[in-house]
């Protein structure tokens, strides 16, 4: 044991490294055998641990990992295998395209954009990889938002100051709100120089098995090459390439 370690985590996560080796669970008092320490100490470690979610009791009374641990870690593998299965569909839609194009997920009220690849060498971009963006101003983050009611855009959009970066930027969580809804009918949003003007981006959502939107991705350049009359279809394109990303990972709808 480190000498700066804090003993209780310490035993906390000892009790959950002999829990992920036992699929049946285990009682308290062979918890307690273990890993040596008291049928009392283990009993309070426990139930802290219950009471969050990252242990559970079964049937026949014992203990195992809870669904709020497996949850953490299945949003850091679900990250992973969403850039390994989506990399190569973010070079293809640069390539057959010719426009820059953009994986992100939502943190927050924010995007955060987890891969990117750069057609434009010479053009100025406002976006790069780990970067933050506001959602409402841009494709990714409005298919992002489309996953959720309104009531949910209001909680996540408190405190959230709407700044217009162009005369189109979006200014309001109502007016946010309205935009989401035709996102959901037509399947991909766009971001018609809100956040930079000169620059056109769209946008399609990735869902994973559950249905759920986990993230989205886009195509992106300047309106002289991103023209009004490619938008439909680049939308039907990029509609059919987030599909294959969805289906990647266990999407069936």
């Amino acid at each position: 044991m480190a000498g700066d370690s804090i003993q209780s985590i310490d035993r906390a996560l000892d009790i959950i490294e002999v829990l992920s080796a036992e699929s049946s669970g285990l009682g308290v008092t062979e918890i307690a055998s273990r890993i040596h320490l008291p049928k009392s100490t283990t009993s309070r470690i426990i139930s802290t641990l219950a009471a969050r979610g990252y242990l559970s009791r079964n049937a026949v009374g014992n203990y195992q990992i809870g669904l709020k641990l497996i949850s953490a870690v299945s949003c850091y593998i679900n990250s992973l295998e969403l850039q390994t299965e989506a990399r190569p569909y973010v070079a293809k839609i640069t390539g057959e395209l010719g426009l820059t194009c953009h994986l992100g997920v939502l943190d927050g009220s924010e995007v955060v954009y987890i891969e990117k690849m750069d057609v434009f060498s010479n053009v100025r971009l406002y976006s790069q990889i780990g970067i933050h963006v506001p959602s409402y101003s841009c494709s990714l983050g409005k298919c992002l938002l489309s996953n959720y009611s309104a009531a949910d855009v209001r909680r996540l959009m408190t405190g959230v100051r709407f700044e217009r970066f162009t005369d189109r930027t979006i200014g309001s969580v109502e007016e946010l709100i309205a935009d989401l809804d035709r996102v959901r009918k037509r399947g991909w949003a766009i971001d018609d120089e809100e956040s930079e003007i000169g620059h056109r981006c769209l946008g399609t959502p990735i869902y994973d098995y559950r249905g759920d939107i986990i993230a989205a991705i886009s195509a992106s350049g300047p309106t002289g090459i991103f023209t009004k009359d490619r938008i439909e279809p680049v939308a039907a394109y990029m509609k059919a390439q987030a599909m294959e990303i969805s289906r990647s990972m266990g999407y069936t709808g």
